[in-house]
């Protein structure tokens, strides 16, 4: 048995088996939460194609997690999503035409929701 591995010992001539326990918790949202967590749709030329392949794209506060946004979509949207990936964008200094010269974009959060196949979610 290793010292920080996930493989058990046999006991009692039974194999234990060594698995990974997903934690998955849809909570409902309190009051307007649901959209201070998912700011805006993203609106590019690469999420625009993979909606097409059941893929949302959406602006997301940077303190939000996986199961908070997992519950907004199901209440704003009320569809379930399959998986979800979230993208931390750093800020980047950008060149402006000014005196300054110099400026900086802002630091941004994204997230990728997966729905299941059937799924669509409508932007009005």
């Amino acid at each position: 048995m290793s010292l920080f591995g996930d493989k058990k010992k046999e006991v009692k001539g039974k194999k234990a088996v060594a698995r990974k326990i997903y934690h998955t918790r849809t909570s409902k949202l309190s009051g307007g939460v649901a959209h201070d967590i998912l700011r805006a749709p993203w609106f590019s030329e690469k999420s625009l194609i993979m909606t097409e392949k059941e893929v949302y794209t959406f602006a997301v506060s940077p303190r939000s997690t996986k199961s908070a946004i997992a519950a907004a979509i199901k209440e704003i949207y009320n569809v379930e999503p399959r998986a979800i990936r979230i993208v931390n964008l750093p800020a980047k200094r950008k060149m402006m035409r000014t005196k300054r010269g110099i400026g900086t974009r802002a630091a941004r959060c994204k997230a990728y929701v997966y729905l299941n196949a059937g799924d669509t979610i409508q932007f009005s």
